[in-house]
């Protein structure tokens, strides 16, 4: 799904100082010559990365990874949101979404006659931009709507997709944040060329085809954000803290009225103007040569011509004086949001602002993480910078518990930055911090994706490479009186904007009205000439590698406990997982444990104590409780490892009843599950399971605040006693043969009594789905979501290779039945998609799921028309033979390797498979026809009962249009919650 990203909080590990110094020394850029192409180097770089820039312009950035034979490629375009016209926000956006329609020569099936139609369409929509008359735009409207049916009848929507579909493309994505859009693609190695011609030819003249059902998307996309309650209050933080700057002045999404009026010839300007090579670059990190990568690159796009780039200017924002303030309201909890403002990535101060945000939040030994989360005085809080290329921020978010103002939130979050001024911390904390982004480091530049999203993210961001690589060598000689004058230099109690986000209804949204929209057609068996000479080209095959758990993991006792054990061979990281085979079912108790832990210490150590101690050794820990199964476990770097489980054990063994943290837990157990029914995640993950298992389910198999009110601390410390001394398995990767790391390691039960037992409690079974039903719950919003439910039968491992099928082709991507239709072609919605769930344990039984959340003005259209797709499933050879083919070559390229070993061994245990389920899928997969997925279709979906899951605004519904669903139940959110 195209997206906007629009984090709420958005922690940056690197940051950039021009103060080149000694501490840099062992990063130092260097420049290279090889086969004719000139790249720059940094030394010591433990990813490898070559930095070429090609004769147009175009930035290259390639980093080798040898451990799985993909790619991830980021193409990305250094403009955003920050550079949309000001009479057309929300431009780069939708120009992000248009780069998938294809060009002249992809996405057509015949130009030369679809061209004089889109070019009527361009006319009508400047018109229709210039118009100000009410009837004269509807008639307007009308014709775009007419000359689009016909120009729809000569476009192959989503060909983009199929042709990446056909590479074994993962992840075919795009985001366009303020200052970047970035288009995404994880790919097999062996089909570079291929890639690299499609990505040339998308670039090289893009169509604006089928415009307004893709515009329509774009609506459906700033009704969702009217209402995300965090979207509005980060978007008020920034038109505050912003206002000469397009930070504060518009948004990603842009308004309401512009997105009214749009222009394709503004859309052509803005592309013609930053998406030139010198203003872009291709990012690629993964299993290829750079030598061989970089000729490839430079033939593929040489065509594209360099043009100055006009660079973006303001008006430098004046000091905050006095604090300013501003309120969002909506159904949602209430929190403060904080910001102070600061320099830019490339100022030399930046380096500071991530080490001062970790003193005050780091996720266990932070002044906010000890003095305001560990002591509880809030339900929750944290400081997190937010980094761009003029300012950066640092937000302060603050959660109220039980009986507290929004006012009080504020003054302790101050009296943590006071403290910060007058340096009340240990110096101690600054060497831990240190530590804990050395461990980051490690574990971002092991894996082949997050490694070219640091890269494209420094890109875009104009960073130093050598400078982000020898951060941690800078942090080490950071001291605390530096912190201590930084803070003071930046933070006082006046100089910044607060954004109360306050439970109530917002009447100021004005949402995008449904336009009138005739269903476009959809050419589901064609394929342009383009596709067939990509699919043409020769590749060579990549040979499947499937797990076999007797090879790949090792096996050993420790004492009567089994020991599962993969090898890290690739860095000195680890994890280790106490596994047992009870969880929240079998002892309610359990889960409400597991939360208290985090409070509770030891006659000889203080929970903060504890915390402090994981932090320094960069250690975390985390104890869990599912339905069926439960989990301790600890990871770190293998030179603490003894010292992490000694700390571990230590706790759970010996934790002692804290009265006043239990009391003030129970307080906090409450607000939260207060503040989850102001949620309509929560409420539809309710409904769901009322759908599943009937009135009486998992979700709200819990405790009312009466029965939290009888409980005993001395309980839960039990529990948690009665768990370190049951019987369990240990799941270890890490750097350890499987021979030493029994020797060395200590069982959990250190006594010699029998294991605690646990019987078997509660077992919730799926019900039959027998009749059609509507389960809906009440919630103020624009959009209304509505999920389909149907249980289906028990696991049957014969059915997993077309069940894969299926669900690729039926309701799983961009280039499925289900988003073709409802999205593409009917533009009912922004997220949908539909899929058969099998069971992740074999006596349990599959589902149907199927989703939509579209405008309240479209549900009817939106219900029906997936009611129609459930009902009968339309065949597609094109769309067939692209998904076999995705997922062979997706299947043949992926590697699951280190812990993901363990995690797939303990899932296939649950099914009763003792093989790689996707060798099963690879092997079966090319006999399968339509005609298998047809009669799977027809046996599990079509034409059955279904529970229809609805979470939506009565007064904007209509409530015979429900009941022709079924009969109707609207559940009380006390039903739903159980509490």
């Amino acid at each position: 799904m195209k997206r906007v990203i629009w984090t709420f909080i958005i922690p940056f590990l690197l940051f950039v100082s021009n103060n080149v110094s000694a501490q840099q020394s062992r990063f130092q850029w260097k420049q290279k010559t090889e086969d004719g192409y000139t790249y720059k180097y940094v030394t010591n770089d433990p990813v490898q990365t070559r930095f070429y820039k090609l004769k147009n312009g175009l930035t290259v950035i390639l980093s080798p990874n040898k451990k799985q034979p993909r790619i991830q490629a980021y193409i990305a375009t250094k403009a955003g949101s920050k550079t949309d016209p000001k009479d057309h926000t929300g431009l780069a956006h939708y120009l992000e979404h248009m780069l998938f329609k294809g060009t002249d020569k992809f996405g057509s099936l015949d130009w030369s006659k679809e061209k004089p139609l889109l070019d009527q369409i361009d006319g009508l929509y400047e018109k229709y931009n210039h118009s100000t008359d009410a009837a004269e735009r509807t008639a307007i409207y009308k014709e775009i709507d007419r000359v689009s049916g016909e120009a729809s009848k000569y476009a192959i929507p989503n060909e983009y997709d199929k042709l990446m579909s056909s590479m074994g493309s993962k992840g075919t994505n795009a985001f366009t944040s303020f200052e970047q859009t970035v288009y995404v693609e994880d790919i097999p190695n062996n089909v570079i060329d291929k890639y690299l011609a499609v990505q040339a030819e998308r670039f090289r003249n893009p169509i604006l085809r089928l415009f307004h059902t893709e515009l329509e998307s774009v609506y459906e996309e700033k009704n969702i954000s009217l209402d995300n309650d965090n979207r509005k209050s980060t978007e008020a933080i920034f038109a505050a803290m912003f206002p000469n700057n397009n930070y504060g002045q518009q948004t990603v999404l842009g308004s309401v009225e512009h997105l009214k009026n749009p222009s394709l010839k503004a859309i052509r300007a803005y592309y013609n103007t930053y998406y030139v090579p010198n203003n872009m670059g291709i990012i690629m990190s993964g299993d290829f040569n750079p030598t061989d990568v970089i000729k490839s690159i430079d033939k593929a796009f040489a065509g594209m011509k360099s043009k100055p780039v006009p660079p973006y200017k303001f008006e430098k924002e004046q000091a905050i004086t006095s604090p300013i303030t501003k309120t969002v309201t909506g159904p949602a909890s209430e929190y403060i949001l904080m910001g102070f403002r600061f320099p830019g990535a490339a100022d030399p101060d930046a380096q500071l602002l991530n080490l001062m945000a970790n003193v005050l939040t780091n996720g266990s030994a932070g002044l906010i993480d000890l003095d305001l989360v560990k002591s509880q005085k809030l339900l929750g809080a944290g400081a997190f910078p937010y980094v761009l290329k003029d300012y950066s921020m640092l937000i302060l978010q603050g959660n109220p518990g039980t009986g507290q103002s929004l006012e009080d939130v504020k003054k302790l979050l101050l009296g943590e930055l006071d403290k910060l001024r007058k340096g009340d911390f240990s110096n101690d904390l600054l060497t831990s911090i240190v530590n804990n982004e050395k461990k980051a480091q490690i574990k971002l530049y092991d894996n082949y994706t997050s490694t070219a999203e640091q890269l494209m993210s420094g890109f875009t961001s104009e960073l130093d490479w050598a400078k982000e690589l020898a951060y941690t060598d800078r942090l080490a000689k950071i001291t605390k009186e530096d912190i201590v004058r930084f803070a003071n230099k930046y933070l006082s109690d006046v100089n910044y904007v607060a954004v109360y986000k306050q439970k109530g209804q917002d009447t100021n949204v004005d949402k995008v009205v449904k336009p009138a929209i005739t269903p476009i057609t959809v050419n589901r068996n064609v394929e342009s000439a383009f596709l067939k000479q990509i699919n043409a080209m020769p590749e060579q095959d990549i040979k499947p590698l499937w797990i076999d758990f007797g090879r790949d993991m090792a096996t050993a006792k420790l004492k009567d406990l089994d020991v599962l054990a993969v090898q890290n061979k690739n860095n000195e990281l680890f994890s280790l997982t106490y596994h047992f085979d009870f969880g929240s079912w079998d002892n309610k108790l359990l889960g409400l444990a597991v939360g208290y832990l985090e409070f509770l210490g030891t006659k000889d150590k203080t929970s903060e104590e504890f915390s402090k101690a994981f932090y320094k050794l960069a250690s975390e820990f985390g104890v869990s409780s599912g339905n069926e199964e439960s989990s301790v476990s600890v990871s770190g770097l293998n030179s603490n490892f003894g010292a992490s489980i000694s700390l571990l054990q230590d706790l759970m063994h010996n934790c002692v009843v804290d009265e006043a943290a239990f009391k003030a837990y129970i307080e906090r157990v409450k607000k939260s599950r207060a503040n989850a029914k102001e949620n309509k995640g929560a409420i539809m993950e309710g409904l769901k399971a009322y759908a599943r298992y009937g009135a009486k389910n998992p979700f709200n198999y819990t405790y009312t605040d009466q029965e939290l009110d009888g409980l005993k601390a001395a309980d839960l410390v039990t529990v948690l006693h009665n768990l370190a001394n049951a019987k369990h398995r240990i799941l270890y990767y890490g750097p350890q043969v499987v021979t030493d790391l029994v020797k060395n390691l200590k069982p959990l039960k250190h006594n010699d009594l029998p294991y605690f037992t646990i019987e078997k409690g509660v077992k919730f079974e799926e019900k039959p789905t027998e009749e059609n039903k509507v389960l809906f719950a009440q919630y103020v919003m624009k959009q209304a979501e509505v999920f389909w439910i149907r249980n289906s039968g028990l696991f049957d491992k014969n059915e997993i290779p077309t069940v894969a099928f299926f669900n690729g082709y039926f309701g799983g991507g961009m280039g499925s039945i289900v988003f073709q239709t409802l999205r593409e072609s009917k533009a009912l919605a922004y997220t949908t998609y539909a899929y058969y769930g099998q069971p992740q344990k074999k006596e349990n039984h599959g589902m149907v799921g199927a989703y939509i959340g579209t405008q309240s003005d479209k549900f009817k259209d939106a219900v029906n028309g997936m009611n129609e797709l459930l009902n009968e499933l339309p065949e597609s050879k094109v769309g067939l033979e692209s998904i076999r083919t995705n997922l062979l070559k997706s299947l043949a390229s992926e590697r699951i390797t280190g812990a993901g070993i363990l995690s797939s061994y303990l899932a296939a245990q649950r099914r009763g498979l003792t093989e790689d389920s996707r060798k099963m899928v690879f092997d079966k997969l090319p006999q399968l026809t339509f005609s298998d997925l047809k009669a799977f279709h027809a046996n599990n979906i079509a034409h059955k009962p279904y529970i229809y899951c609805i979470v939506g605004d009565e007064k904007d519904l209509n409530e015979a249009t429900i009941s022709d669903l079924g009969s109707i139940q609207k559940l009380s959110l006390d039903q739903i919650f159980g509490y």
